[in-house]
């Protein structure tokens, strides 16, 4: 809103000193992570003491982990906190009529929404379970299908080939892109399904290669095939998300390292210059997501002031299923969805490991009557704690001796950003 006020003011003739600035990309990046950590911060404790007066609460199962029975009655639904905290900054520095913004956005409420549902079921519905798997799947796979569409039918949503930077080159002020002595042809703005792959030459992807069929029904099919493709990097995200909050301030330092990684990628395939040096995508508008990520990482900052050990809140599935969705929403809409299983290897690894460990007990209980366990306990970051020894035998026993959930948490985001420096050294690798 503040953007658009400038832009109101600057198209009517007004200039005051600083009002430039607003249309720097950089600069709005900042102010927006800023007033989201303040936004988390200053709103957080009326939140924490609002849910613990409404008696919103974890309802904790015992699983045996060393200081779980503590943690009952902690305030859950702190995702109200990270959602508020993301869209402060995003409404009062984006350019809220950016197509990317708009579905990012509108994921965030999405994604929201399903997870305080089940939340509230969870807690006033007095329902462990939560929503049943499958509507939280559906709602998932819904959102997956709209981005999707989106980028297929939207006008705005293209990539410009055969860029070329001439000698001639001026930054300018308005977008901090660059501006060549040249024109671009009509050609070079299309609608594309390719995206980002790593070790290539060009580090390009096409997903009209895995069309079974040419012609007019190949060109139905390529479109098809990338659709399914971000319905199921979004899906994937939000249950990896979720899977990984189980420790305080797992997911949300983690997620932090993937949003600061996400946000310079934006930047960069937003930019002609910096795209056309790395030799990555081109695409126009995208450098707004930046912003957008700011603001994300900052929500997230704010919120582990709370969260982190021993925590005051928990995001509960309002806060993991909205960060998870943003996460592949944004990838997907930078072309960097082939990217997601290492930048966010640690979401990847959790989801494996909840997998496999179902499908292995199932598999071998099946078999001879009793059920086998991989880990002592899935997900991966509840096998190094304290507890109980599991029934069945179990291939990776828990390490001697256990590690405090604070130790696991620091590791697995040194782990995480060790993923992100690698991600985006992928950026020269070919």
């Amino acid at each position: 809103m503040i953007y658009h006020l400038f832009q109101y003011l600057e198209s009517a003739g007004y200039d005051f000193p600083g009002m430039g600035l607003m249309n720097y990309l950089s600069f709005r990046a900042m102010l927006s992570a800023v007033t989201a950590v303040l936004m988390a911060l200053f709103a957080g404790n009326k939140i924490i003491d609002w849910l613990r007066s409404k008696q919103i609460g974890e309802t904790v199962r015992d699983l045996g982990l060393d200081g779980q029975i503590q943690k009952k009655g902690t305030p859950t639904m702190g995702g109200i906190i990270i959602i508020l905290s993301i869209l402060s900054g995003v409404l009062l520095f984006c350019d809220l009529s950016n197509i990317y913004i708009i579905l990012l956005i509108v994921s965030t409420l999405w994604c929201g929404a399903l997870g305080f549902t089940d939340d509230y079921i969870k807690v006033f519905k007095h329902r462990k379970e939560g929503m049943s798997e499958k509507g939280k799947l559906a709602g998932q796979v819904l959102l997956g299908f709209v981005v999707g569409l989106t980028v297929w039918m939207s006008p705005n949503i293209v990539v410009r080939e055969k860029v070329e930077v001439k000698e001639s080159v001026e930054r300018t002020l308005e977008t901090e892109a660059t501006v060549t002595s040249g024109r671009y042809v009509e050609e070079d703005v299309v609608k594309s399904t390719k995206t980002t792959l790593p070790f290539v030459k060009n580090h390009e992807f096409d997903y009209r290669w895995l069309s079974p069929v040419k012609g007019t029904w190949g060109w139905y099919a390529k479109w098809a095939i990338y659709v399914l493709m971000i319905v199921i990097v979004i899906t994937a995200c939000s249950n990896g998300t979720n899977l990984t909050d189980g420790l305080d301030g797992l997911a949300a330092g983690t997620s932090a390292v993937v949003g600061v990684v996400l946000g310079v990628l934006a930047w960069l395939g937003g930019n002609l210059i910096n795209s056309n040096y790395l030799n990555i995508m081109y695409i126009p508008g995208s450098g707004e997501i930046a912003i957008f990520m700011s603001a994300f990482v900052g929500a997230l900052v704010g919120f582990l002031w709370y969260n982190s050990f021993p925590a005051q809140v928990f995001m509960g599935d309002t806060g993991s299923l909205t960060i998870g969705g943003i996460i592949g929403v944004s990838a997907v809409l930078m072309r960097k969805e082939l990217l997601i299983p290492l930048l966010c290897g640690i979401f990847f690894a959790e989801s494996v490991s909840v997998m496999a460990q179902r499908f292995y007990f199932r598999y071998t209980k099946k078999k001879t009557g009793v059920g086998h366990r991989i880990w002592s306990m899935a997900p991966l970051h509840h096998h190094y704690q304290d507890k109980k020894a599991p029934e069945g035998p179990v291939i990776f026993p828990k390490p001697v001796p256990p590690q405090h959930e604070a130790k696991i948490t620091v590791r697995f985001w040194i782990v995480g950003l060790m993923l992100a420096v690698s991600t985006l050294a992928l950026l020269k690798i070919r």
